[in-house]
């Protein structure tokens, strides 16, 4: 038996899987709310996962991978769903994984964002970062908020992303979607040469690298509104990983100009749902006079301190909004642990509201 690519493509929609590996030596598998489960059937030879390679991806990626040993790209499947692809060779062999990208838009209060943040899609300028590890939710975040803007605000959006993941159509917007490596080559190039195509706002899929951090925080600071996102959990580390990856001499000078610029720092995991399913535990962090102060003088381990008092500006931290969830029975004990910054004081806490944490 050998497998087609269109039935493991219709089985990962019919399941709602987030994602379908194809590796050598196991069947295709799928991942479904956070647990991995092989689909049934034999393992894959070398000749199965090169063929379903084949099957999707182009000739230019195929070529890629062949010389540098992986290709990433985004491609569409029927109009039933996105998929951003990941090519690789292990072994010697070829081997896949495939991200589904729902083709349906979330609302902002669907994914479970404050709605603080809904005030923040109006400021004119500024930057506004969407943080955590990989595989939770960032681009989902982002999409969410670009497409509440499309439909609420006039003006001309820019997206910079690696591979375009969400297609966003012309609504009272005009949006424009680059892909680096197809339409430009680098996240730095793209922000320098949008900054003359009467830009409003500005997403940046990924700031990776020094020069991509000065383009993007300069644009913020002239008067446009970008987004980004960074693999960092929580504020403080977001705003310490941006310093660091300057050299010594110009650190100060960041700091300076981040402090005027930040307009607020998302933090997010995501967490398995009670019941199935998966539920976002989010933080944010809201630009203060005290906040800008902490950044400029480097003070940035008090930024928690701010965002546990600042609630009444609609900063939350993640530890709170765990616990929220978990009071909501979204989400386990266990799960809140896990996913803590401060795993020991939410324990404390779940030990005082009787929560038995032998199983915790």
């Amino acid at each position: 038996m050998s497998y087609e690519m269109n039935d493991l493509l219709e089985f990962v929609c019919d399941e709602n899987a987030s994602d379908l590996h194809i590796h050598v030596g196991q069947p295709p598998t799928v991942r479904v709310h956070g647990g991995i489960t092989p689909v049934e059937g034999p393992d894959l030879t070398p000749e199965d996962t090169e063929a379903l390679m084949m099957a999707i991806t182009p000739e230019s990626y195929q070529q890629q991978a062949k010389t540098v040993g992986g290709a990433d790209f985004g491609f569409a499947y029927l109009d039933r769903a996105r998929f951003r692809v990941s090519v690789l060779r292990a072994k010697g062999h070829y081997a896949m994984v495939l991200r589904q990208i729902p083709n349906y838009m979330f609302g902002l209060r669907e994914i479970g964002l404050p709605d603080k943040v809904r005030e923040l899609l109006y400021r004119p300028r500024g930057l506004i970062l969407v943080t955590g590890p990989t595989g939770s939710g960032k681009t989902t975040t982002l999409a969410s908020m670009l497409n509440y803007i499309n439909e609420n605000r006039e003006g001309h959006i820019i997206t910079i992303e690696d591979p375009i993941e969400y297609y966003h159509n012309h609504k009272k917007c005009i949006v424009t979607q680059r892909e680096v490596g197809i339409d430009v080559p680098t996240f730095a190039e793209a922000i320098r040469r949008g900054l003359r195509q009467d830009p409003d706002i500005i997403l940046v899929g990924e700031m990776r690298d020094l020069e991509t951090i000065e383009a993007a925080i300069s644009a913020a600071e002239t008067g446009h509104l970008v987004f980004g996102t960074l693999h960092t959990t929580g504020a403080a580390r977001t705003v310490d990983r941006i310093v660091d990856a300057f050299p010594a001499n110009m650190k100060d000078m960041i700091r300076t100009q981040l402090a005027s610029s930040i307009v607020a720092v998302i933090s997010q995991v995501l967490c398995k749902k009670n019941g199935g399913g998966r539920v976002a535990g989010y933080e944010l962090m809201i630009s203060t006079n005290s906040i800008q102060a902490l950044i400029r003088d480097n003070k940035t381990y008090r930024i928690n301190s701010d965002i546990q008092t600042g609630a009444n500006v609609g900063m939350i931290t993640l530890d709170t909004h765990l616990m929220s969830l978990f009071n909501r029975d979204l989400i386990s004990a266990d799960e809140v642990i896990e996913k803590a910054q401060e795993p020991n004081a939410i324990r404390e806490k779940l030990a005082a509201l009787g929560v038995d944490l032998k199983k915790a």
